[in-house]
């Protein structure tokens, strides 16, 4: 049973370090991780169709 209150006492203690990303670190991360989506979409969607007039001309 004590093995069991000490974990939970630490659980709590490293519960009450956790620093919370503010409002505007939440939106900018969000943001940058839409734009590289879309870039890394728009590149792989080149390289495709690239790749598909190729095989397209070879056959």
């Amino acid at each position: 049973m004590k093995k069991i209150l000490d974990f939970i006492k630490a659980v709590r203690a490293e519960w009450f370090k956790i620093v919370w990303p503010t409002r505007e670190t939440v939106v900018n991360t969000t943001f940058m991780i839409l734009l590289f989506s879309g870039l890394a979409a728009l590149f792989f969607f080149i390289v495709d169709s690239i790749l598909n007039a190729l095989v397209n001309w070879i056959f």
